[in-house]
């Protein structure tokens, strides 16, 4: 496997002009870019994935569709991309699509794709050196999966507000806005 290399960002995530070598402590203030890509199908449920039991970093664990780390050069879409491609077998074009919205984490930023996209599981390119298995769940589902301590462990509120993040594209709840109160 190739070496991997990141770009660097400041608190206001402008680039650093510097890179960092994937496993090399980050120089202080500098920050990197993961993604997260979480596929639902048209009942709702989002493609949950069981990383590899000898992954570095929760072997063994369920995790969303797909994440991974930007790497050199990427855009956060392309690295999105990526990462579907790498650990699923999925191929999707992103080109231009934004995040669905943006957590911080204390190395960087963690921007997230919400994606409607069927997909059948006999036709993932899986089991591979990242992903033991995949399967659907639905919100309960992955919270039962949260509690018991077998789903990497994200906030509650986190995996809740990605469920009630999907289809949605900003933070406001249009239905409760007036035409004045639109930006």
């Amino acid at each position: 496997m190739a070496e991997e290399y990141w770009d660097t960002f400041d608190e206001a995530r402008q680039p650093t002009g510097r890179t960092v070598q994937r496993g090399a402590d980050l120089a202080a203030g500098d920050l990197h870019v993961v993604i997260h890509v979480c596929l639902f199908n048209a009942d709702g449920e989002m493609l949950i994935q069981r990383r590899a039991d000898d992954k570095r970093g929760w072997p063994g664990m369920w995790d969303f569709s797909t994440g991974g780390s930007v790497t050199r050069g990427e855009s956060s879409w392309q690295g999105a991309e990526r990462e579907v491609f790498e650990e699923l077998g999925v191929r999707l074009d992103l080109s231009g699509v934004r995040p669905s919205f943006t957590f911080n984490f204390h190395r960087g930023f963690d921007d997230f794709y919400l994606i409607d996209h069927e997909v059948d599981i006999s036709d993932l390119a899986i089991p591979n050196a990242e992903v033991a298995e995949a399967r659907w769940a639905g919100r309960d589902e992955v919270l039962e999966l949260l509690g018991a301590g077998l789903f990497i462990p994200y906030r509650r509120s986190a995996i809740e507000f990605v469920f009630d993040f999907r289809g949605q594209y900003d933070i406001f709840d249009r239905d409760a806005l007036t035409p004045e109160m639109l930006p």
